[in-house]
């Protein structure tokens, strides 16, 4: 079997940017066709839809996906089968009546997601490659495919007063370059999609400057890309004094934006800085207005928040989606590994959208920090926030005593840093040990993500901590 990713990454750069380009081409095909625009419109339209209009429209397209999945998704047929022979009666037609799906049986059986009607060697196949190395395999029809990326250009680009015609830079997963490269370029223009796509396993202020060139060279309008990735390009940007890169807008994605993170980004592409959220399951979607507050996408799912219990409003749980979006792979009740919470003061944002919205995005749930008399501690960005000199830094809990810190310190780091990012952690975890790891880089996942908070604690430890805090 011909090795084609050993064989693109042993070919020179102008071959890359081609091959790019021709997988480019494939992915507009499905992405964008003579609908797209009126989409686009539609999907605009309905953001100002009153709150009868969303409850009408919701239930209905919920019923169909219920009925759809009960009757014509294997999975789900033979889990109402089983049920029905152990006596339970309950209706498929109510969403709590559903247990929760968790990414395991997924991963497990993924065909037997995808509904009787549908072919999957006529679907687009999506191939995750997980954050943790456990991948998934997804299917979407080309109106999936189209829906989606309508919504994207809606609610990502528009937004914004960007478009898919613009020049753009993408920081992303793709191994674009061999990761033993050790000269630019550490990008491929991919002509299709107007998209410079930038490896984000190069990212050192050794070669970042030449980042920075390729930004300007190829005059991007606007970036897109892992939250940890564009703010490694911006700390380099502001060292640098470069200030011939302003573009229209940072979008962010994959990772949460910390306070710091979003003032740098900002100030070394003077631009707004707006998250994004979302996921290749399409069970759940959000994006930044211009006011700053992150609406859900509702046409896309319906997100419920889980702490033990169903978490209030405003307050942080896991995310349980149910897709709307794809009925022909539908996900019901989808545990995402994710947490966040629901904004407390739904449909009433500034900027005139009726869209609902999330209060926060957490991260994944795996990466919640545990303290010794039980709590739960989720964002831990305040550790580094009064301009703290690190470029950046990962916090691992290796035990409930003990925390790790790795960080890239700046030129500027003293020692009174580092006591008072142990002070900090302390504060917020009780009388832990903390220890500091000087590191050049902090090692990305195998997908190019960064995770910026690792608990090591066992899945028993986890359940007993939550037990205590209940």
């Amino acid at each position: 079997m011909i090795d084609w990713l050993r064989l693109y990454h042993q070919s020179p750069a102008p071959f890359r940017s081609l091959a790019a380009s021709v997988r480019g081409y494939y992915l507009r095909s499905w992405r964008y066709g003579t609908e797209t625009d009126q989409l686009i419109e539609q999907a605009l339209a309905r953001e100002t839809w009153s709150p009868d209009q969303w409850k009408n429209w919701r239930e209905e397209r919920l019923a169909f996906v219920l009925h759809r999945a009960a009757t014509q998704v294997p999975y789900y047929r033979e889990h109402w089968a089983m049920r029905r022979r152990k006596g339970d009666r309950t209706s498929w037609d109510v969403l709590m009546n559903w247990e929760t799906l968790e990414k395991e049986s997924l991963r497990q059986n993924p065909r037997a997601f995808v509904a009787d009607d549908c072919t999957t060697s006529r679907m687009f196949h999506e191939h995750t490659s997980g954050t943790t190395g456990k991948s998934l395999d997804l299917w979407w029809s080309k109106a999936t495919v189209r829906a989606w990326f309508a919504l994207f250009e809606a609610r990502c680009r528009q937004w914004h007063q960007v478009s898919r015609n613009d020049r753009w830079a993408i920081l992303g997963g793709q191994l674009v370059a061999p990761v033993s490269q050790s000269q630019p370029p550490f990008w491929v223009w991919n002509a299709a999609l107007n998209q410079l796509y930038l490896s984000s396993y190069h990212l050192s202020p050794q070669f970042i400057p030449a980042y920075l060139d390729a930004l300007a060279k190829y005059r991007i309008r606007y970036l897109w890309g892992y939250t940890s990735s564009l703010y490694a390009l911006a700390v380099e940007a502001l060292r640098l004094g470069r200030t011939d890169l302003k573009m229209t807008v940072a979008l962010t994605n994959a990772e949460p934006v910390f306070d710091h993170q979003r003032e740098t980004i900002a100030q070394a592409f003077q631009c707004p800085v707006r998250e994004t959220y979302g996921m290749a399951e399409i069970v759940a979607a959000a994006s930044e207005c211009e006011q700053g507050r992150l609406h859900l996408w509702d046409e896309v799912g319906i997100v419920e928040t889980w702490d033990g219990d169903a978490a209030t409003r405003g307050t942080p749980g896991d995310l349980i989606c149910t897709g709307l979006l794809n009925a022909d792979m539908p996900l019901i009740r989808y545990r995402t590994g994710d947490r966040g919470a629901l904004s407390a003061h739904d449909n009433k944002c500034e900027c005139g959208r009726t869209l609902s919205m999330l209060a926060c995005v957490d991260g994944r749930s795996d990466d919640v920090l545990y303290t010794v008399d039980g709590r739960r501690i989720g964002r831990l960005d305040p550790v580094f926030k009064t301009h703290l000199p690190v470029i950046e830094a990962q916090i691992i809990q290796e035990s409930l005593r003990e925390i790790r810190v790795r960080y890239v310190p700046a030129n500027d780091f003293t020692s009174d840093a580092g006591e008072s990012m142990v002070a900090r952690l302390r504060a917020r975890m009780g009388p832990v040990e903390v220890r500091l790891d000087s590191v050049n880089q902090i090692p990305r996942e195998p997908n190019g993500k960064f995770r910026a908070v690792i608990c090591n604690l066992s899945q028993e430890e986890k359940e007993h901590l939550c037990r205590m805090s209940f």
